[in-house]
């Protein structure tokens, strides 16, 4: 009987095609969030007020402190009641915050309704991870996670060009009406083809004692603790490239008009490994892939910062080396997260939300750090990623030493 239900609930599932482009749709809607500001920055900040440019970076902090926070309380919750409901609330308060912070009056209040939209949204990236989990695992769940990436990817390649795109004819307000619209439009969708894939046999317990020892679980198994640590640290890298950005091209190369193009030309190789990822894991394995790549993220990071420190460096030269560095993305996070997921599958939704708060809270804080730093010049971001990768690859390659 219990097989016959399995097999019915498979049948109602999206095909492999529609399944990766809703996942990858679902995490675009943080990415869309998040990049589409770029260009807008410094609008917001005449508009609001802002008086210290690098202050203008706490529009994108404080979405993605929102979003790491809140992640601790999705999983525990669709581990209990299922996944589909909880994604359908997220999704709705996605939409409705992106709109109010179109509305904000203040710097103050935008900062608010960018916290509240983030802890919306936390739950796509919980929910997707739990998602994807109950269907794959291990090296399988790796393969189909860099295939979401690669489409994924798009949308932080394209965001700035729309964000930039809005501008030429309309103000800052109408990017948060279009991230609004674009948050419906994925909730439908969802809501139409979606089946719950955490059936009611599966579910867990709302007690004390059961969340702690899914938090103990999580935070004492060395696999689990350690690739998440590595991961935060490369996405500590990641939100220092996002939060310093703007300020590098418009600043540093002065060059404003190309904010969107440098962006695209330096985020779209990690599309393409994305792809790469997922020809090769299921064969090389994820742990193999993500510790080489980590090494040579690490080694291109630090050849980055020796150049610009001391030689200088042009706008070309830093988009060339920057994309080197940012194409090996695609070959970490995927399969740092999956290794970290691994040993986890009986509390897959509690251990993502856990997972998910110590990478993007402490991603989001380290690339605050570094983003804060600038000073006019590339140095302290490259100095930040290079330091980031080197204690990744130690991190990653403790977690992931033979037992």
């Amino acid at each position: 009987m219990e097989q016959q239900q399995q097999q019915h609930r498979d049948r109602r599932l999206p095909g492999m095609r529609e399944f990766v482009a809703m996942m990858a749709a679902l995490m675009a809607a943080n990415a869309l969030a998040i990049d589409a500001m770029l260009p807008a920055l410094p609008a917001i900040g005449e508009a609001l007020a802002v008086r210290t440019e690098n202050d203008r970076q706490l529009v994108i902090s404080a979405y993605l402190i929102g979003f790491g926070v809140a992640q601790l309380f999705y999983g525990p919750i669709s581990d209990r009641v299922g996944r589909k409901t909880i994604l359908v609330w997220s999704l709705g308060l996605y939409t409705l915050f992106a709109l109010a912070s179109g509305l904000a009056t203040s710097f103050d209040l935008l900062l608010a309704a960018r916290a509240l939209q983030g802890a919306a949204a936390a739950g796509t990236r919980t929910l997707v991870v739990s998602i994807v989990r109950d269907r794959f695992v291990g090296s399988e769940m790796a393969k189909v996670m860099s295939l979401v990436f690669i489409v994924f990817m798009i949308v932080p390649v394209l965001a700035p060009a729309f964000g930039q795109a809005v501008l030429l004819f309309g103000s800052w307000q109408l990017i948060f009406i279009g991230l609004g619209l674009y948050g419906g439009a994925v909730l439908l969708w969802a809501m139409l083809r979606l089946p719950e894939t955490h059936p009611p046999e599966k579910r867990r317990l709302l007690s004390p004692a059961l969340l702690w020892e899914a938090f103990v679980t999580t935070v004492a198994t060395r696999v689990s603790i350690g690739n998440t640590v590595a991961q935060m640290l490369v996405m500590g890298g990641l939100f220092a490239f996002i939060n310093s950005i703007q300020q590098i091209v418009f600043d540093v190369f002065g060059a404003p008009e190309l904010i969107a193009l440098v962006f695209a030309a330096i985020a779209g190789p990690m599309a393409l490994s994305s792809w790469l990822n997922s020809r090769i894991v299921v064969r090389l394995g994820a742990r193999g892939v993500a510790l080489r790549a980590l090494g040579l993220f690490t080694t291109i990071a630090t050849l980055h910062f020796a150049v610009a420190a001391l030689a200088g460096e042009w706008l070309i030269v830093f988009i060339l080396l920057q994309a080197l560095a940012m194409a090996t993305f695609g070959l970490i996070g995927a399969n740092l997260g999956a290794l970290a997921m691994e040993p986890l599958g009986h509390v897959a939704g509690t251990a993502s939300s856990i997972q998910g708060v110590i990478t993007t809270v402490g991603g989001a804080l380290i690339g605050l750090a570094v983003g804060r730093a600038f000073d006019g010049t590339t140095l302290p971001f490259l100095a930040g990623l290079a330091i980031c990768g080197a204690l990744a690859l130690v991190t990653a390659v403790w977690a992931n030493r033979p037992a």
